[in-house]
């Protein structure tokens, strides 16, 4: 039996070392994940993390530290087709990013446990979950900075309300009025709210204006052209 000739005790400790170590921080990861209600929660990373840490340590005993080094190269970038998976597109939102990130700091942990540097994967999932967890009341804070008044990097859209037979010349003359201000339109939407309602959305092309300006255009549909409401948004989350 082959098995026989290929057992060898103390390396086969130090690969139950790998895994466990792989699994108690993958789960830790995980478990915030979880709490978050987020897609890739509890069992997801954990299985990433001893994944990796199985193919690093499978790479380096049966080919040494430089097989390691490839195997961990491929991990790297096989982790990206699953965090794929978890990214997700909303309208003009994209959802899932950070996510995805996690998952490939998973990946890294198991990388590390499966390279037998426990105290280094301890310490990696230390800064994972400080970063998800002690950043956050930073980026609400951030979050909560008014727009008005400052350059926002962003997509913008503008969105008008009026009676669904006047839908088309009112997207022209958003355009029109778009333009005239140097605002680019990317796209240009109708859609009908009830049997005489309708609102023409226009998408710019713009990713950092003054947000003056598009006050501006609104305030003039509602005032001179009778558009009973007019409005603009700036989408920034990812």
């Amino acid at each position: 039996m082959r098995f026989l000739t290929t057992f060898h005790l103390w390396p086969f400790l130090d690969t139950v070392v790998s895994l466990l170590t792989a699994f108690v921080l993958g789960t830790a990861i995980g478990a915030e994940r979880q709490f978050r209600q987020r897609t890739a929660g509890l069992r997801t990373n954990a299985l990433v993390a001893i994944g990796a840490a199985a193919f690093v340590d499978l790479g380096q005993r049966l080919g040494g530290d430089v097989e390691s080094i490839r195997i961990i190269a491929y991990v790297v970038s096989g982790i990206g087709f699953l965090g794929a998976g978890v990214i997700m597109k909303e309208g003009l939102n994209v959802r899932g990013l950070n996510t995805a990130a996690t998952l490939w700091c998973s990946a890294a942990v198991g990388a590390i446990a499966g390279s037998d540097m426990v105290a280094e994967a301890v310490l990696l999932t230390a800064v994972v979950l400080t970063a998800n967890t002690a950043l956050r009341p930073l980026v609400d804070a951030i979050n909560r900075i008014p727009i008005a008044g400052r350059h926002v990097e962003a997509t913008y859209t503008v969105s008008l309300t009026t009676r669904a037979g006047n839908a088309g010349p009112v997207g022209d003359l958003l355009v029109e009025h778009l333009e005239a201000a140097q605002l680019p339109v990317a796209e240009l939407a109708t859609a009908e709210l009830g049997e005489d309602q309708a609102t023409v959305t226009a998408t710019l092309t713009s990713t950092s204006i003054e947000v003056e300006e598009l006050d501006r255009i609104t305030d003039h549909f509602t005032a001179v052209h009778g558009i009973a409401h007019a409005t603009w948004a700036a989408h920034t989350q990812d």
